[in-house]
């Protein structure tokens, strides 16, 4: 009985609320768009317009609310805001959906 792994809950639960945050704002469409097309680097709002074919109010609203669930983060470059990706975690999941969804 000595060698068996110990249960140790809360460190699981706190893990596993943690990537159900990060799971369920991969959830929307358009926040995993966004996600997606920052893989490769970062991307003006009217770059991400075009890429996404949405409009401003739209990718911004998003874009609000992937910085406060630490998704992305934006740098100022005299007026205009670049947005990149913030989590490294999250880089390797939307590689893996890309394989998995957008085959060649």
């Amino acid at each position: 009985m000595q060698n068996e792994p110990i249960f140790q809950p809360e460190p699981m639960d706190a893990a596993a609320d943690e990537a159900a945050a990060v799971l369920k704002a991969l959830s929307n469409p358009g926040r995993l768009r966004i996600l997606c097309a920052l893989v490769p680097g970062d991307m003006t709002v009217s770059e991400l317009e075009q890429a996404l074919g949405a409009s401003q109010s739209y990718v911004s609203g998003q874009l609000l609310r992937l910085r406060g669930e630490g998704l992305v983060a934006c740098e100022r470059d005299g007026r205009i805001m670049r947005y990149s990706l913030s989590d490294a975690r999250v880089r390797p999941i939307l590689e893996r959906l890309y394989e998995v969804f957008c085959p060649a």
